[in-house]
């Protein structure tokens, strides 16, 4: 029974891993990128009123898997540990930074919600578990993937 004739886009099944390692990237690539013309330390700074432990050396870890993890995404390299890292990252941003926040902020409540952080972790999950795809630099490196799909 094919399901609402959708089917036509069975076909294209192998772009959805590169479609999300694009999106995602990219987001990341960008929120690293302005980290980094910002100026670390001053993340840093940010981090401290926060109250986050070690938040200069902190700072700078976030601005490197933010950017580098990014990019590797889009590239299709070395995913799977991009997608862990980024995925680590933003779950201690959740837990450290906008918890208290709650999912969506309220209008009257300073600050953002994790909801897109959430939505990120999920396309991080979804490299994380199926892979990069089969249009990346991992399968075309053998790094990814089963031997079959290599030749």
């Amino acid at each position: 029974m094919r399901t609402l004739a959708l089917s036509p886009f069975a076909g294209l099944a192998g772009l959805a891993p590169l479609v999300v390692r694009i999106i995602v990237g990219t987001i990341m690539a960008v929120h690293g990128f302005q980290k980094l013309v910002g100026g670390p330390a001053n993340f840093g700074a940010f981090l401290q009123q926060l109250g986050v432990p070690a938040p200069t050396l902190m700072a700078y870890v976030v601005t490197f898997v933010e950017l580098v993890g990014g990019i590797l995404l889009i590239l299709g390299l070395f995913s799977r540990l991009a997608a862990l890292l980024l995925t680590i990252n933003l779950t201690v941003a959740i837990l450290l930074v906008k918890l208290d926040v709650g999912l969506i902020a309220p209008a009257d409540q300073p600050g953002v919600g994790y909801e897109l952080d959430l939505a990120l972790i999920a396309g991080f999950l979804v490299i994380l578990f199926a892979g990069p795809g089969p249009i990346s630099i991992d399968r075309i490196l053998g790094l990814d993937g089963p031997a079959s799909d290599r030749a």
